[in-house]
């Protein structure tokens, strides 16, 4: 049997559920820019059958998809080693689903599919709702026993373990709990924040903020989680720092760092590191263009954090900034070695470097000195640096 057929038997024997963690598994791998050779025929075959099939291994299939809806507008695609409270992996939930399914409740899971499916199949929305808010109840009740004790959570572990190689498919978990028993909460949030925020200054950050400090009065549990729906909607993720800056008594590292505000640095510096990743699988793919687009977004996002926090440079934060621009600024430097200096790099472009360069350091300098200079003078500054970046573009 030739080394094709050999992986479609394969494939044809495992369920509907197993391709698609599996497909899950080895696209997250392959995003992180670990992927294992040999696998482009899997991954052909894998995705041509959950097409075949109707599927999509990105939204979890029917009816576990309802289970996991309250999560839906707080999934992110991301590294796993970029943890943090308020975000939850898309690709953990194929292996949790399967490990309660399989493992934890298997008897109630399939009840729960025999009455889900002609429901779905008739549309009945509220039903569904119910049908499926009961069970998460149950879920989230049994969950509370079985990882209370040492043991039960170390058991949890070594059964998703089966199911994926991510190292944060149980925090996951953890954080599939607590969003489940305030679900109720967070859908009023998500149903009063803007739908979408294009810029969030002035009016929008009072308004976002009014919103945040009531719910976290309420659920400071579950605040990271209502960070990440204000993120979800913004149009540039690293406006999100605006957040932590405002709530502190002042931009001193130090002060922002004592607020409840502060993972709002840290779910940046997530994001801009998620770039950096997807920076360096596009440059493996030759998609030029896309890692341009990821390259300004890198250094916008380096920019609101140096100019938004004083000192930050003295902070766990500033270090983690400067080893993911490091690493980055390496990745760049190696793909424009690969040509001559007379045929250039659009990612050496004048336009890209501009973001860093004498244009950058005006505006800087021309906010840090807003307590100091006049507005006039400020105005002034930030006037020649754009500019020279217009003229440099």
């Amino acid at each position: 049997m030739i080394q094709g057929d050999r992986i479609s038997e394969y494939l044809r024997q495992l369920t509907p559920q197993a391709r698609s963690s599996l497909l899950v598994e080895l696209e997250r791998l392959e995003a992180c820019g670990a992927g294992v050779p040999g696998t482009a025929t899997m991954l052909e075959n894998l995705r041509a059958e959950l097409r075949k099939g109707g599927q999509s291994h990105h939204r979890v299939a029917n009816p576990s998809r309802y289970f996991f809806g309250p999560v839906e507008s707080l999934l992110v695609d991301g590294a796993p080693e970029h943890d943090n409270s308020g975000r939850i992996l898309r690709g953990s939930l194929a292996a949790i689903w399967e490990w309660i399914s399989r493992d934890l409740l298997p008897t109630m899971t399939n009840e729960y599919v025999t009455q889900m499916r002609p429901l779905i199949a008739a549309d009945k929305q509220l039903e569904i709702r119910k049908v499926a808010a009961a069970f998460q109840t149950k879920v989230v009740t049994y969950l509370d026993s079985a990882l209370g004790s040492s043991d039960g959570a170390a058991r949890a572990r070594s059964q998703l373990a089966t199911y994926t190689a991510s190292c944060v498919a149980y925090n996951d978990l953890v954080k599939l709990m607590c969003v489940l028993r305030k679900r109720d909460a967070l859908a009023k949030l998500n149903d009063a924040l803007p739908k979408d925020i294009v810029k969030l200054d002035g009016v929008q950050v009072a308004k976002v903020t009014a919103l945040l400090d009531a719910f976290r009065k309420h659920h400071p549990e579950t605040f990271p989680f209502a960070l990440t729906l204000v993120a979800k909607r913004l149009k540039t993720f690293w406006q999100l720092v605006r957040l932590a800056t405002k709530a502190a008594p002042s931009r001193n590292s130090v002060d922002i760092a004592a607020t409840p505000y502060a993972i709002a640095v840290s779910m940046v510096l997530d994001r801009l590191e998620d770039k950096g990743t997807a920076l360096r699988a596009a440059l493996k793919t030759n998609k030029v263009i896309d890692a341009k687009e990821l390259l300004v977004e890198i250094y916008d996002a380096e920019y609101e954090l140096r100019v938004g926090i004083d000192r930050l440079d003295q902070s766990p934060w500033g270090v983690r900034l400067d080893g993911a621009i490091n690493r980055i600024g390496t990745l760049i430097e190696a793909e424009v070695s690969k040509f001559p200096k007379e045929v250039g790099h659009v990612l050496a472009s004048r336009s890209l470097r501009s973001r860093r360069s004498l244009a950058g350091r005006l505006s800087y300098f021309a906010w840090k000195g807003r307590d100091v200079l006049s507005s006039g003078v400020a105005r002034c500054l930030k006037s020649v640096g754009q500019s020279i970046i217009r003229k440099s573009a």
